[in-house]
């Protein structure tokens, strides 16, 4: 096995462990030029190996979803820069819709300092952490427990978040198709979070950059539908052009 060889298996097990990597880490970890590492991502990400994203490189993500776990670990400094800064923009004694995603459990952790807050969520991760503070309401949606991130989809679930109108919908999703579709892999999840935004006075999208053009296969809705978007880093001038026609605020962490 040649040099070149022995860094790409190494690559794909660094990204393998990890989710996701930013060149610039690569490039310190592997000790090569990010021109050189960008060259190694091009040619791993042709073969299907790994995935590109903008600014560095993931485990592959296909039409299915990613393991949990793998999710929490990737964009995790990201993901709890756009929690806090989401959280900055909901006012204390607010109430709240939040659904299923490892970003919005970081939203719910930064708003553990808000007070009076009115929480209904499908996830028992987030109601987990909401619940820390004795000064919120937190009330959970019943429904079919996932086993592999705790979330609550189904039916009665999606009943339940009906019933409610609340100040702020806080929303994660799985990818964001060119045409402005915001899209997710489970068909029972994504019912619920269709709810939750019929359900909001204000729609707050948390998602990492690498979810514009990613693919998924159901449709929750339209960026047009959005109130704002908080994301972690300036998207290309495409997206930011999409974002800017549906008439939606975007928030950089």
């Amino acid at each position: 096995m040649d040099k070149r060889a022995k860094r790409h298996k190494a690559l794909m097990d660094f990204i393998s462990e990890r989710g996701f990597a930013t060149i610039e880490d690569l490039s310190r970890h592997f000790v090569v030029t990010p021109q050189t590492m960008r060259k190694d991502i091009n040619m791993l990400a042709e073969a299907g190996k790994i995935q590109r994203f903008h600014g560095g490189a993931g485990v592959p993500l296909g039409s299915e979803n990613i393991l949990y776990d793998q999710r929490k670990a990737m964009f995790m400094e990201e993901k709890q820069r756009i929690g806090k800064l989401c959280a900055q923009h909901i006012p204390e004694g607010a109430s709240l819709l939040i659904n299923i995603g490892t970003t919005t459990e970081e939203v719910a952790k930064a708003l553990l300092e808000h007070k009076k807050l009115r929480i209904v969520t499908n996830s028992l991760n987030v109601a987990s952490i909401c619940a820390r503070n004795p000064e919120n309401d937190v009330v959970v949606a019943g429904g079919t427990v996932r086993h592999r991130d705790h979330g609550i989809v189904g039916s009665s679930a999606e009943r339940f978040i009906r019933e409610f109108r609340v100040d702020y919908g806080i929303i994660g999703i799985s990818g964001i198709d060119e045409d402005g579709s915001i899209l997710d892999y489970d068909y029972r999840e994504v019912a619920v979070a269709r709810t939750i935004i019929e359900s909001s006075r204000h729609v707050y999208l948390v998602t990492d950059n690498s979810k514009f053009g990613r693919p998924a296969m159901v449709r929750v809705g339209h960026l047009s539908e959005l109130t704002a978007i908080f994301t972690n880093a300036p998207l290309p001038d495409r997206w930011k052009k999409l974002v800017q026609e549906a008439g939606v605020e975007l928030y950089l962490a």
